[in-house]
């Protein structure tokens, strides 16, 4: 790079205003350049002179220009913080934008050891090192009284210097050592064959470890009865030796008979012998009922075709057990798996008069005696079975309390509610099992005249409660502020039914007759209110093919049908009667039937087809 001339030889340019950007006037300075001598050469001992240049784009400024001052303002905004947080307004079902940001933004942070010194942590360290210095202290003065003592009394000088530090051999021994040869490390190494080894895996659930916990206490105690069966017989087995002792041959048929029934107990009260017998019985009621088998298949009621409105159903089995004497049959349900398999929950309508409750599991099998007899303290209400485990039954009682029974041991629940664990107040109408898709937890919910809808799910150990809907009084059923949860103000809750296409919508029936359609995503007030029935409704029932359509059927002797999102009911039916339940067909989505207090049975098909024929055309549609 050449050197720059001298300041005579610049050549100053002008700059046009447009073309130069607005930048205010800067010189560069350049590095001094020496003089040159005489001869030509740099001049060391001159004066260095200096040479400023300027830029050819550089914008010329007047001295206003220079002294104007241009004001910036700092901010302490987070620049990667969003400006546009949206969330959902529960209250006016919009989105809306969050207004406040967090605009914090930590760059550095560490922990420290300082302290405050007016902290009380500080105080205590204060404390502790101001009690560590008066203890030296403390400590220093008593030496030097000491010292002053001896110096006093003038032992120092008689004593001599006390040398009772030094080290001294006391044993009169010298060390030695010598060195040895180190032999060096050898490696060995040898190649076996690995080990052949296998990949399995699985899963164990908490049901499954109980189910096998509860297996092995089962063999233990069966294991113990056998023990103590068999002691027993070896000590009537000696009383007999003894006694008899003329008995002939010990190694004849008598004897091996005899040491069979010490290894396996009293054949009548082995498993095998229960089984064959439970058999027997069973062939020998097929035989007695033989008729009532016949006419089940295929017994048709010729006068039927004389009768336009009415038919005759023909009673087959009856059902009966000692144990249910003075009560009422109050729930039924059969079993998913087995399908001759079905439980009768007993209790009492009379609810000035109640007493304990009663379960009994009937086959068509054996009509005889119940499968399963077992007993609650309170009138059991209603049942249901739960669909992929058929042992599992729920039940809900007059006294607000939910259990739950293995049907196969039925001497004491599995599961059961409390008052410290959130039982109903009042008695429960209906309880329904659903299965928890993302979990996969065992549950069921409960509607009760408390006007509560209670999700139960059965843990490890105990059964958890969440309460998904409270029936409050009123079309919307909002929860208010000031709106405490009391029980003059809840609508008794007597049925319920889920959705079958959305198993998170369900349909409640309550005493005041509202319908009240709600949902588990979101309790906090009913989705739809039906408003058609003046009396209690008793049950409701959604269709199985249109999943939009459900029935209702109440004490005002009005069955009704309704569409989805339609207040109003599509059609109503009177029956001249309180009707007590309604059920859909499982293969038509046109057929239903209900039963009513006079002890009939109205079956409707012809006239909903026809009247309905346009609505469910749009439906499919």
């Amino acid at each position: 790079m050449s050197q720059l001339q001298a300041p005579a030889r610049k050549k100053d340019l002008k700059v046009s205003k447009e073309a130069a950007p607005s930048k205010p006037i800067a010189e560069v300075p350049v590095s001094p350049v020496p003089p040159k001598s005489k001869n030509g050469g740099p001049d060391e001992f001159a004066l260095p002179t200096k040479e400023v240049y300027k830029p050819d784009n550089q914008l010329q400024l007047v001295e206003k220009d220079l002294q104007e001052e241009i004001a910036k303002m700092l901010t302490a905004n987070n620049p990667a913080a969003p400006k546009n947080t949206a969330r959902f307004n529960m209250k006016e079902r919009v989105y809306k934008l969050e207004p406040m940001v967090e605009q914090l933004l930590v760059h550095y942070a560490t922990d420290g050891w300082l302290m405050h010194k007016a902290s009380e942590d500080a105080r205590k360290q204060q404390e502790v090192e101001k009690q560590v210095e008066e203890a030296a202290a403390k400590f220093q003065n008593e030496v030097d009284r000491a010292k002053k003592e001896k110096r006093e009394e003038g032992t120092d000088a008689a004593e001599g210097p006390d040398d009772s530090r030094q080290l001294r051999n006391q044993f009169n021994f010298s060390e030695r050592a010598a060195q040895t040869l180190n032999y060096p490390m050898r490696d060995r190494e040898t190649t076996t064959e690995p080990p052949p080894t296998a990949s399995f895996s699985g899963t164990c659930s908490q049901w499954e470890i109980y189910d096998a916990y509860i297996a092995d206490q089962e063999k233990q105690r069966a294991q113990e009865e056998v023990n103590k069966q068999k002691a027993a017989a070896k000590k009537a087995t000696t009383a007999t030796e003894t006694a008899e002792t003329t008995l002939p041959h010990t190694g004849s048929r008598w004897q091996q008979r005899h040491n069979q029934l010490d290894d396996h107990g009293s054949v009548l009260h082995h498993g095998n012998m229960e089984r064959a017998v439970k058999v027997l019985e069973r062939m020998e009621n097929q035989n007695t009922f033989k008729e009532l088998a016949m006419d089940f298949k295929y017994w048709d009621d010729m006068s039927d075709q004389y009768r336009q409105a009415e038919g005759s159903l023909l009673p087959l089995w009856k059902f009966y057990t000692d144990h249910c004497k003075h009560k009422h049959v109050t729930s039924l349900c059969w079993n998913p798996e087995y399908y001759d398999l079905f439980a009768v929950g007993y209790g009492s309508f009379d609810f000035l008069h109640q007493s304990s409750g009663l379960v009994c599991c009937y086959s068509l099998k054996n009509p005889s005696y119940p499968e399963y007899v077992f007993g609650t303290d309170s009138g059991v209400m209603c049942l249901d079975f739960h669909p992929q485990h058929p042992n599992l039954l729920a039940l809900g009682c007059y006294d607000g309390s939910v259990s739950v029974y293995d049907v196969r041991r039925p001497t004491k629940p599995l599961y059961s509610s409390t008052a410290a664990t959130g039982k109903h107040t009042d008695p429960v109408w209906e309880i329904f099992w659903q299965e928890d898709e993302m979990l996969k937890q065992l549950q069921f919910f409960s509607v009760a005249s408390d006007g509560r809808v209670t999700l139960w799910t059965l843990a490890k150990s105990e059964l958890l409660h969440q309460e998904m809907m409270e029936l409050r009084l009123g079309s919307s059923g909002k929860k208010d502020a000031e709106d405490e949860p009391t029980k003059g103000n809840l609508a008794g809750g007597c049925c319920f039914d889920f959705n079958k296409a959305q198993d998170h919508l369900f349909v409640v029936g309550t005493e005041e007759g509202h319908i009240h359609k709600c949902s588990q995503a979101y309790n906090s007030e009913y989705l739809q209110t039906y408003q058609g029935h003046d009396m209690t409704v008793y049950a409701v029932k959604w269709n199985n093919i249109h999943t939009r359509i459900f029935l209702s059927a109440s004490a005002d002797w009005t069955l009704k049908l309704w569409e989805g999102d339609n207040p109003r009911p599509v059609m109503s039916f009177d029956l001249n009667n309180p009707v007590g339940d309604a059920a859909w067909s499982p293969h038509s989505a046109t057929v239903f039937a209900a039963v009513t207090d006079d002890g009939k049975i109205a079956k409707l098909n012809k006239v909903i087809e026809i009247a309905m024929k346009g609505e469910m055309a749009d439906l499919a549609q």
